[in-house]
């Protein structure tokens, strides 16, 4: 994927600056990897400020449409132990993608490049084509054969001769290089409004979905203020309710109670202490993240220091915890990349589909499918994230950073993309390279682990990825874990695919003392993944 990355220094060598570049980027991968990623999705953004050196952040999720209620879902058939198939168009929500695209740009960016400009070399790759890569070419068979398995094709725009294109063969996209060319010259209007605009909600009405034009015209993306929490000399950034970051927070607190660098890397021990912190900090996050704008989040609480110490004393070192009850605070397929440009400012991206295609419905000579990040909320009246008109659903598409806890110095731009893997993803690498001294590359080549809550059995299962030892293994379900090893081959995606870049070497003790007339950067590319790191 070099030529993707291209677009990000092509834009950075024109004067654009980290901003500009993260959504050039994602406006390229939406032409690459459409069985990740596009502006029929969702985006959020973490943006580190080199002059005033705040972090700032945009959350562009959309919103559920206004008729969508739950006693309308019922009165179809849809329960909580009914829920909608999760590639049904009642499962879409408003796309934020192109409106945090054009946000990101105007709060953020250089103003010396147009919007034209920016996704002009994401348009050369729709039109001119480029050759599919290796796992994009695995993901777009699998996910081709999802929707064929529930009776729906993808069509022309995905599938040239009528099946996913293979490994290296050439592909190309007008109709979504005519959706960038609209947009490059309407801004958020040439996707909220118009032809675009009626073509959503066409094939999501076709659909058995409720969206309305005026559902489109009201959306807006919502600045926020980042949260965040300290970790020894580090503070980590996060995106706050109603994406899960808080998940990735809590599991620090959690953590800082015991004495990981003492612990060898990938043991028995480590994993068994990451797994019951991650399990705790999950727990308490599904039952608590929602939309803000319509429920109290006690975020205040979840990550307050004196709770995570109650948390922790539920760890047994020597056993497995069984329950997913949260905690009582006070108060109560996706792509990752990042960008850092010359004058240190440093962009955090998200953008996701949610699962593969999403829904998997294209509105017509669009050239996008549009997402089902909808299929997240809950079905409970009772639960915070019950679906209702207007609201955004629990998200778990979330970017980070890391600046020093004492100065707010940047240190590190990163993040993990694979649903519930995210915050865990946060986590290791982090740890990788704070307690264990593993360089960026090291620290994404690491074997990872994986915990998930399975309804159905009522039960934790643990993935550990090839590169675990057997014995470590053996241990931890002796320990009383279900534990599913080695993972290994393409299903190595669910560990998720990470992207870091740092200003200098922070995680080696032996390093010397930063340098700010000298920045060195690092970075690391995932390789679960087709990304690379591009500098020039």
């Amino acid at each position: 994927m070099v030529f993707v990355f291209l677009c990000n220094s092509g834009i950075l060598k024109k004067g654009g600056n980290a901003a500009d570049a993260a959504v050039a980027v994602a406006a390229a991968l939406n032409v690459t990897e459409p069985c990740s990623t596009g502006i029929g999705g969702d985006s959020f953004c973490l943006y580190f400020d080199a002059r005033t050196g705040h972090v700032r952040g945009l959350n562009g999720s959309g919103r559920s449409p206004k008729a969508q209620t739950l006693e309308l879902m019922q009165s179809r058939g849809y329960t909580k132990g009914s829920p909608t198939p999760p590639f049904h168009a009642l499962n879409i929500t408003v796309p934020g993608a192109a409106a945090c695209w054009c946000d990101t740009i105007q709060l953020f960016g250089s103003k010396k490049l147009s919007l034209a400009d920016i996704l002009e070399p994401a348009c050369d790759l729709a039109s001119g084509g480029f050759p599919v890569a290796e796992v994009t070419a695995y993901a777009w068979a699998k996910w081709t054969k999802a929707m064929r398995e529930v009776g729906r094709e993808l069509g022309g725009d995905f599938l040239p001769n009528n099946q996913p294109p293979k490994h290296g063969q050439v592909v190309t996209n007008p109709g979504l290089a005519q959706t960038f060319q609209e947009i490059s010259h309407q801004g958020k209007d040439g996707f909220y409004a118009g032809r675009i605009a009626e073509a959503i909600v066409e094939v999501i009405r076709e659909n058995g979905g409720v969206m309305s034009l005026e559902d489109l015209r009201s959306h807006t993306s919502t600045e926020i203020t980042p949260i965040f929490t300290d970790y020894k000399t580090v503070r980590l950034w996060e995106v706050p309710p109603n994406g899960q970051g808080m998940a990735a927070l809590i599991a620090l607190n959690i953590l800082e109670n015991f004495p990981i660098k003492g612990m060898n890397h990938n043991s028995a021990d480590y994993l068994h202490l990451l797994v019951e912190a991650f399990k705790l900090s999950l727990a308490d996050t599904t039952h608590f993240n929602a939309d803000p704008a319509h429920v109290n989040v006690p975020l205040e609480g979840l990550l307050a220091k004196d709770y995570s110490q109650q948390r922790a004393q539920l760890i047994q070192m020597d056993r497995a915890r069984a329950s997913k009850e949260p905690g009582i605070p006070r108060g109560s397929e996706t792509v990752y990349f990042s960008v850092v440009d010359g004058e240190g400012n440093a962009c955090s991206f998200v953008n996701s589909n949610y699962m593969g295609f999403g829904t998997g419905l294209v509105p017509k000579c669009c050239g996008f499918s549009l997402h089902n990040r909808g299929a997240h909320f809950s079905m409970d009246a009772n639960h915070a994230n019950c679906i209702g008109p207007e609201k955004r659903p629990y998200q778990t598409i979330i970017p980070a950073l890391l600046t020093e806890a004492s100065s707010n110095r940047l240190l590190c731009s990163f993040g993990v993309m694979g649903a519930f893997m995210q915050p865990q993803g946060h986590v290791q690498v982090l740890l990788n390279m704070l307690e264990f001294g593993m360089n960026p590359q090291q620290a994404l080549d690491a074997p990872r682990v994986f915990v998930q809550y399975d309804a159905a059995s009522q039960q934790w299962q643990l993935s550990l990825e090839t590169g675990v030892e057997e014995r470590v293994a053996e241990e931890l379900r002796r320990r009383g874990h279900a534990v599913h090893w080695p993972v290994a081959g393409h299903d190595r995606a669910q560990f998720g695919r990470g992207q870091v870049i740092s200003i200098g070497a922070w995680w080696d003790p032996a390093s010397p003392p930063s340098d700010p007339t000298h920045r060195v950067l690092w970075a690391g590319s995932d390789p679960r993944a087709d990304g690379c790191a591009v500098g020039y």
